[in-house]
């Protein structure tokens, strides 16, 4: 069924290679089939070419985070709030800042 799913967005995606949320999608179809380089490279094309999706920052940051690669996640993190703020979008820069406060180790008992 996710494979389906997958085949159906990829084919969208060639009609509508600009569309962030297709992009999106596919990179959470990839992570729901555990194919992480695929994810990882349909995440970072959203953060290159559409810095405003702000979904990407959360997924993009534990990704990096599950992938061992830390410091990459606290800089998407940061990167995120700071666009989330612009934007005033206070739900998801609470949720960025939850996550970035965790990769650097701050609790909420701290």
């Amino acid at each position: 069924m996710q494979s389906n799913r997958l085949e159906k967005l990829l084919d969208f995606l060639e009609n509508e290679p600009n569309d962030p949320f297709l992009l999106y999608a596919i990179a959470t179809e990839y992570l729901g089939i555990k194919d992480a380089n695929s994810a990882l490279k349909y995440f970072e094309i959203l953060l290159l070419e559409h810095q405003n999706y702000v979904g990407t920052y959360y997924h993009l940051g534990k990704l990096y985070e599950a992938l061992d690669r830390k410091e990459e996640a606290i800089k998407t993190y940061q990167a995120g709030m700071l666009i989330a703020h612009t934007l005033r979008d206070n739900h998801a820069l609470s949720e960025l800042q939850s996550v970035y406060n965790s990769a650097i180790g701050l609790n909420e008992d701290d």
